[in-house]
């Protein structure tokens, strides 16, 4: 066996102790000390490490995010890094223009895509431009019940108005319509369904721009 001379055995010593020492740190970096413990623990820390733990270091660029080495709890959701759910893409083209109308003859209020209606005919007595009893309307004085002549004389030619909505409530009216189609779709026997699904697929369309 052959033995080493002391200088030998000095440079084996100052190699030895070398592995262990912390290298400079630069004036633009930071030193992190990763120990190890004999149980096999783990550590990351800013200063060295103690005796009775294995001491690896590594220079760090300041300014860099250091990461924590631990691994996530099982607990833990989506990481902190992870990028926030983009805003939905707005429609490219606003819905089509509807109309809220009014009926000539009785008052009621809907809608239309188109803004001015033919013109029709309505019986006089039910326009409420004369407040009177029909019979007393249709029926001339003395001459007892109406004839059919009497009755198309008494015709009015009237018209719906029509105004033009908002996007904000077209688009409200269109929801309105179809959650009352679904209600019919969802009631209907399946021969009555299919103008139900095609009124369905067009208020969908028209809800895209919504």
């Amino acid at each position: 066996m052959h033995r080493l001379g002391a200088p030998a055995l000095l440079l084996v010593a100052l190699l030895f102790a070398g592995l262990h020492l912390p290298l400079p740190a630069r004036a633009d970096t930071t030193t992190v000390y990763k120990c190890s413990s004999p149980q096999g623990q783990v550590i990351y820390q800013g200063t060295p490490c103690t005796r009775n733990q294995q001491q690896q270091t590594m220079q760090l660029e300041n300014g860099e995010p250091v990461s924590s080495p631990l691994p996530a709890s099982p607990g833990s959701t989506t990481s902190i890094a992870a990028k926030a759910p983009a805003p939905p893409a707005l429609p490219s083209t606003p819905p089509s223009l509807m109309y809220r109308c009014i009926n000539a003859v009785n008052g009621n209020s809907y809608f239309s895509s188109n803004g001015n209606p033919q013109p029709y005919y309505a019986p006089l007595a039910v326009t409420g431009i004369i407040p009177t009893p029909l019979g007393q309307t249709y029926a001339p004085p003395g001459r007892g019940a109406p004839t059919a002549a009497t009755i198309a004389s008494h015709y009015v030619l009237v018209h719906d108005s029509c105004q033009a909505m908002t996007a904000e409530d077209t688009c409200s009216e269109l929801r309105n319509e179809y959650d009352e189609n679904e209600r019919k779709l969802s009631r209907a026997f399946k021969s009555d369904q299919p103008p139900l699904l095609q009124r369905e697929s067009d208020l969908i369309a028209q809800l895209n721009h919504c």
